[in-house]
């Protein structure tokens, strides 16, 4: 109903101006017209929206709340337009204005949506005034490192950044999804040399030694590097040569890069995500503009042999300002620098740069403080143009059922893979159960393609459902679940509702029944149904704004309750001939906002489990 509360504000506010045109006036020259604060209302009872507009003019008219918002309402008997929207408003308590839509727009509302793959969601292109985007937003995440597999730790950033790559996709933005790989750096040169010694042949051949050997080698290079200083010498001059660009080191370094990508690529196929691979070395050549640019704007500081900026408003425990270090005193670039020119670039205008209007970072909250420094160098470096935002995504732990981080028994960080698997193995061992019990039969095709679908709609939603700020608790069985706010209950209502149609029920449209224009309603628990299926558009716009999934999830799972209380206390199949047709294209609504909110999630759903 997004549509519908932008006109009933343009025309509460309206209301407000004719009835306190002096109040109106003073609003305006301070630069804020009057709000009518409306908001969704608090419980059924009270209509379908709120406006308590009236309360904060009561000090300034000198009149009481209830006086002020008798005189609104007033206005609002004297529009047509709004008397088309809804009944009679109602005052209640001090002076909020209760409104109430009219019950043949909410029919007609149904209708429309009905007919339209988005539901209802309009694109950006469509809000009053707005042209289509031209500047995209990059979604930057997953973000795995070269040579190491990808684990437990990976699992948000990935299903978080991919979620809010495809609601902004939705709503007509061009989304560039960024991976920003560690593919550059000092444990190269540390990873190169100790290969040269123990697996030369993994620098000559490509998949000489699999992803989970060159785990341990590295493993084996770190400990190496920190107790030999001989072999750190070798690894920093392997590291001068790779970045001179000796041919043996790049090419080294290229098939090590290669095998990881091809393994992250399996995991990404698997959970069915798409990203762009721009790995830190893109930026390289970027890094000397970095310093060149931030000396020319008077920012940096030489410190220590090192060049920094101080950071504004930031200090130590020693109450001095904290720095971010942009090169080291033996010249070479950091972790910063390269985000540094990250920003610069995809700030930067076509073609020399990516001409971004928006750009979301989604890491663990962990890395807060760092991007914080960043952002605010880039933004005193006049990087960031007006009018243009940099976000930084922040999510929680992944922690065991125990409350702390989850680990493997021996102690070791979970691999990602083994966490998949062991979530389609689970869902798998369930399933065959079910139907041991159940006394069914069914093709070993189908057992596999759910299992995998429910398995890994169960992992992204456990995580997604979860305010991504907070820790959340990793349990098999909580997400598996067949009840509460879980994947396999959401995927339920929908192959519920395929049931429908398997026994009969027209979830066509109006093919061989009444048009949808003809669409009533009478019962309270239709009601309850329509007016959630229609705040399906608030609520995408709501995830756009805030980059929070799980309000979505949120939306999901209500809607799956208040249906299920809608087919248990109404008769569908077996309903009169002129009420059936209505509460099937109820169903039908209901099924596919809920096809298209999971798919908005990154998951698919099943006609029968």
């Amino acid at each position: 109903m997004l549509r519908i509360a932008q006109t009933l504000e343009a025309q509460l506010r309206s209301a407000m101006e004719r009835a306190f045109p002096q109040a109106a006036e003073s609003a305006l020259a301070a630069g804020r017209p009057l709000d009518p604060q409306l908001a969704p209302a608090s419980k059924p009872e009270f209509g379908d929206f709120q406006a308590n507009g009236a309360l904060p003019l009561a000090k300034p008219l000198a009149l009481a709340p209830r006086a002020i918002a008798q005189a609104i309402v007033l206005q609002l008997a004297l529009d047509p337009a709004f008397l088309e929207l809804c009944l009679e408003p109602v005052i209640a308590g001090p002076g909020f204005i209760n409104l109430t839509l009219r019950p043949e727009l909410l029919a007609a509302e149904v209708a429309q949506r009905l007919g339209d793959p988005r539901l209802g969601v309009p694109s950006v292109a469509e809000a009053p005034g707005a042209a289509a985007p031209s500047a995209p937003v990059i979604v930057d995440f997953s973000s795995p490192n070269i040579a190491k597999e990808m684990h437990v730790g990976h699992l948000r950033s990935t299903i978080i950044g991919d979620a809010l790559a495809r609601v902004l996709e939705f709503r007509g933005h061009a989304v560039l999804r960024l991976n920003h790989v560690g593919d550059w750096g000092t444990q190269f040169g540390m990873l190169i040399t100790h290969l040269k010694q123990v697996a030369p042949q993994a620098l000559e051949t490509a998949d000489a030694v699999d992803l989970g050997d060159l785990v341990a080698f590295y493993r084996q290079a770190k400990a190496r590097f920190d107790e030999d200083e001989p072999f750190q010498t070798t690894s920093r001059e392997e590291v001068v040569k790779l970045q001179g660009g000796d041919p043996l080191s790049r090419q080294a370094w290229q098939l090590l890069c290669e095998q990881s990508r091809r393994e992250f690529q399996k995991i990404y196929d698997q959970l069915d995500i798409r990203l762009d691979e721009r790995g830190e070395s893109f930026y390289n050549p970027h890094l000397p503009a970095v310093v060149s640019d931030l000396d020319a704007a008077g920012l940096l500081v030489v410190d220590d042999g090192a060049r920094c900026v101080f950071l504004e408003g930031v200090s130590g425990k020693d109450g001095k300002p904290l720095p971010v270090i942009v090169q080291k005193s033996d010249g070479g670039f950091n972790y910063a620098t390269t985000d540094l020119a990250a920003i610069r670039y995809r700030f930067g205008a076509t073609p020399l740069g990516d001409g971004a209007g928006r750009v979301i970072y989604v890491t663990d909250a962990g890395q807060a403080n760092h991007f914080a420094g960043v952002f605010q160098v880039a933004q005193r470096a006049g990087w960031i143009p007006a009018g243009s935002t940099v976000e930084h995504v922040p999510f929680g732990l992944v922690q065991g059922e125990d409350g702390k981080k989850l680990k493997t028994r021996s102690g070791d960080t979970v691999r990602l893979k083994d966490l998949l698997d062991g979530a389609v193995e689970r869902c798998e061992a369930d399933l065959r159960r079910r139907l041991e019990e159940e006394g069914r039969q069914e093709e070993e095709a189908f057992i596999q393609h759910a299992a995998t679908t429910v398995g890994l709609a169960a992992v992204k939603y456990a995580d997604l459902s979860t305010n991504r700020i907070t820790n959340y608790q990793f349990s098999f069985e909580r997400m598996l679940a067949l009840s509460g706010n879980t994947a396999p209950y959401l995927l339920y209502a929908v192959v519920r509702i395929a049931g429908i149609a398997r026994k009969g029920g027209d979830l066509g449209g109006d093919e061989g029944g009444e048009a949808v224009s003809d669409l009533s309603f009478s019962e309270p628990q239709e009601w309850a149904l329509v007016r959630h299926l229609l705040q399906f558009d608030a609520v995408i716009a709501e995830v756009e704004e805030e980059l929070l999934p799980n309000r979505l999830c949120t939306y999901l799972f209500e809607l799956s309750q208040v249906f299920n209380r809608f087919y248990d206390q109404v008769p569908v199949l077996k309903a009169d001939p002129q009420a059936r047709p209505s509460r099937l294209a109820l169903c039908r609504l209901t099924a596919d906002t809920l096809k298209l909110g999971l798919g908005l999630l990154g998951i698919p759903t099943l006609e029968r489990m």
